[in-house]
């Protein structure tokens, strides 16, 4: 009887090629996952993610699945794989799943979070996990522009294309909060979905906008536009993090 396993795990993206398998034999998560269950099971078993993290980009909460003919107990996959992954990732649950569960089609909601490292001089310890901005920042506009993201909108601006990735642009986001602790500045977006870059644009804007590139009343205006030249340049990919998915 083929059964459905749901996992939760966490990886540093630095060294991967993202997510997604690729047929040019580069480093990604999805490819690291599968070689271990190829490992057990003689044969290629897909894993399916919650969606895709571009290159560099970490995760805390990313969530997949996979169905195969297997009695393995759930403890006994997650040993397995922590066992066989390499150390940038880790397996945190193994969980019997229902056979209409599906890792990406299922989700409800998705939270990311972005950190930015806003000080004069960088930092040898944070370069792999946050963006270096050294540049003065109001977080109280920056705060009073990130409001108008809230709700539901077309964030054609703030998306880039990719013929892979089809659909309209309508999303609604549900909080985004930004908290600064010491040096730095953290962005937590929920939503119910995000397109192509959406959070790395989204967090470039807003970290113009608080710098004077951008006046007040900015972001407004950018939704309405719904064109991507309208809105700032996307934030780099070391600073992002998937952090939950939830069901």
């Amino acid at each position: 009887m083929v059964k459905t396993f749901k996992l939760t795990l966490e990886y540093d993206g630095t060294d991967f090629n993202g997510w997604q398998l690729q047929t040019n034999a580069k480093r990604t998560v999805q490819g690291e996952l599968e070689a271990v269950l190829f490992k057990i099971f003689k044969k290629r078993v897909p894993v399916i993610g919650s969606g895709r993290t571009d290159s560099g980009v970490h995760a805390r909460g990313q969530v997949a699945h996979f169905r195969v003919v297997s009695d393995m107990p759930c403890d006994e996959f997650q040993r397995a794989f922590n066992y066989n992954l390499p150390p940038d990732i880790s397996v945190l649950r193994v969980e019997p799943a229902d056979e209409k569960f599906h890792a990406q089609l299922s989700a409800k909601k998705k939270t990311y979070s972005y950190s930015v490292l806003n000080r004069p001089y960088a930092s040898a310890l944070l370069r792999r996990y946050c963006c270096f901005y050294p540049r003065k920042l109001n977080i109280r506009l920056m705060r009073e522009e990130a409001a108008a993201f809230i709700g539901h909108h077309d964030f054609s601006s703030f998306a880039n294309v990719d013929p892979s990735r089809k659909g309209d642009a309508q999303r609604t986001i549900s909080r985004l909060d930004i908290v600064r602790r010491a040096d730095v500045i953290v962005f937590y977006i929920e939503s119910d979905g995000f397109l192509y870059k959406m959070v790395r644009n989204i967090v470039g804007t807003l970290l113009e906008v608080a710098s004077g590139r951008f006046p007040p009343g900015s972001v407004n205006k950018m939704l309405r536009a719904r064109d991507r030249r309208a809105a700032g340049v996307a934030a780099v990919a070391q600073g992002l993090c998937l952090e939950e998915v939830k069901y």
